[in-house]
């Protein structure tokens, strides 16, 4: 428990820290952009009273500091401002967004989590044969695999050539429509984890070999307990705890990796908001998914740091 409120502790301490060092990262480098947001919310037309106004009414005017302070006293107050000539809200934005990126990470999560214990159970149980030779071979072709790159393939074959599944269009609710929601979802999930899963299946497969070497194992085996047995009940259960580990650095890979894929199958989550943001130039939309993902990716490895101390309390150093 010790460990854990110290881990805790350490985390809430950071958390600010991080987010206040993206905060000024990204306001930086938006504030240095040379497209005039006046005109890009405007248009070209428009005159330069109506752009002048419009840089003051929104504070474009001000030194860098000032308009950088401004907003973080709306932040602190749960204002992550407004964008676009119909101020549409930063807030409502990332909150039609957000729920599709992590619908997209879960599934890619699970499809990762499930086909690299299945693999790396197998090649450690198999070590040094056949099976282990092919899955170490398949493991080292998904990580040498861009998402990207395998997302383009993976339109051409079964969206354009064969016509299975969806490359684009809307995106169904899971609860009315699960058939198409999934559809949809398919191949975005797919290419997102298929890197991951070869990562894992190599962290697996070298857990569990050094699980099935250790004195306990053969024991249990000379005892006469079915190999079986010993596996699912003991090594798998010790097996697992350095993999999950690992697998909170990969869900960061995963909401990242899935803001890419996003754009690519015209998802409506927070790739499709930060590109319109980075190409419309509006900084509030920009700051406000970047914060977002940030604060997503740094509060899941806070929960998984737990888990791990919850599930092998013999750690004494966090």
């Amino acid at each position: 428990m010790s460990n854990l409120l110290r881990l805790i502790g350490r985390r809430l301490i950071a958390l600010p820290i991080m987010l206040f060092g993206v905060t000024i990262l990204v306001f930086l480098i938006m504030a240095l952009s040379p497209i005039d947001q006046a005109y890009q919310v405007l248009g070209e037309n428009a005159t330069a009273e109506q752009a002048d106004q419009y840089r003051e009414e929104h504070g474009l005017n001000d030194p860098v500091l000032v308009q950088y302070g401004n907003y973080m006293v709306g932040l602190f107050q749960g204002d992550m401002g407004t964008y676009g000539a119909s101020n549409m809200s930063v807030s409502d934005r990332i909150g039609s967004a957000l729920p599709v990126t992590l619908q997209l990470t879960f599934m890619g999560l699970i499809i990762a989590v499930i086909f690299s214990t299945i693999l790396g159970v197998i090649s450690a149980l198999y070590r040094d044969r056949w099976p282990d030779q092919v899955i170490r071979v398949f493991s080292i072709a998904c990580i040498a695999t861009p998402s990207f790159w395998l997302a383009v393939l993976m339109i051409l074959l079964f969206s354009s050539m064969l016509h299975w599944l969806p490359a684009s269009g809307t995106l169904p609710d899971f609860t009315t429509d699960p058939g198409g929601w999934i559809a949809r979802m398919a191949m975005p999930a797919v290419a997102l984890a298929i890197p991951v899963t070869g990562q894992m299946t190599r962290v697996i497969r070298t857990s569990m070999v050094e699980e099935l070497d250790k004195d306990y194992v053969r024991t249990a085996i000379g005892a006469g307990i079915p190999k079986s047995i010993v596996v699912a009940r003991n090594v798998l259960r010790n097996a697992l705890i350095t993999p999950v580990t690992v697998l909170g650095l990969r869900i960061g890979y995963l909401i990242g990796g899935a803001v890419v894929i996003e754009v690519i199958f015209n998802l409506p989550g927070m790739g499709a908001a930060i590109m319109s943001g980075i190409q419309s130039n509006y900084v509030m939309l920009v700051q406000g998914v970047v914060l977002v993902v940030a604060f997503t990716f740094i509060i899941i490895n806070i929960i998984v740091d737990m888990l791990y101390i919850l599930i092998d309390p013999r750690i004494r150093t966090v």
